[in-house]
């Protein structure tokens, strides 16, 4: 009984220690760097992070989208909360060194969305350069670089899971918003973490 006890005390502290430090760590860094903080839905986020977590095999998650989803928002997934990680970049949204994006804005205009972060950064890049940017980033150009950047698709690749990949898309997988009413049922749709706000 002692032993069960002090594990969980351990994991407790454990746990509180890494908030403590997750929260000093974004407060520290903001005031040091600049920071681009690129939000998206959090229903088309799930979805694309249950498809990375199924093809990286680090991730080695083999369940279904129902069992990812309800991991989500029980914040049980290995790179902590989302909510979390959202609210602390809303709570520095107005700080000078923060600029954030949304992904649905960059689809939409990815031109208009480079120019509010050529303002922020100050890197006084030109109509032609950012055009070339949006261009060079679009998720087309990246879809036929991902040969070179994630490896052949030989199957060798130890990072990424070959039978998967083939099957669901690579790590590029459709660049869209909205794909979600594709993926979710109403009742997953509907689910707390996934309809939440910053």
């Amino acid at each position: 009984m002692w032993c069960r006890g002090g594990v969980v005390v351990v994991v407790v502290i454990e746990v509180v220690v890494v908030v403590v430090i997750e929260v000093v760590v974004v407060v520290v860094v903001i005031e040091v760097v600049v920071v681009v903080y690129v939000a998206r839905n959090p229903k088309d986020m799930v979805v694309s992070y249950h498809h990375h977590s199924r093809i990286i095999n680090v991730h080695g998650f083999d369940g279904t989208l129902d069992d990812f989803v309800q991991y989500f928002v029980d914040d049980d997934l290995v790179y902590g909360t989302y909510a979390g990680h959202l609210k602390e970049a809303w709570e520095q949204r107005n700080h000078p060194n923060m600029h954030i994006i949304f992904f649905e804005d960059m689809k939409k205009d990815a031109v208009a969305e480079l120019k509010r972060l050529n303002t922020f950064l100050g890197t006084k890049l030109t109509e032609k350069q950012l055009e070339n940017v949006a261009q060079h980033t679009s998720f087309k150009a990246m879809k036929q670089r991902e040969a070179d950047l994630m490896g052949e698709g030989d199957g060798n690749d130890p990072f990424m899971h070959p039978e998967r990949t083939a099957k669901d898309g690579g790590f590029f997988r459709k660049g869209e918003t909205g794909d979600w009413k594709n993926k979710l049922t109403p009742a997953l749709a509907a689910k707390g973490r996934l309809t939440q706000k910053p």
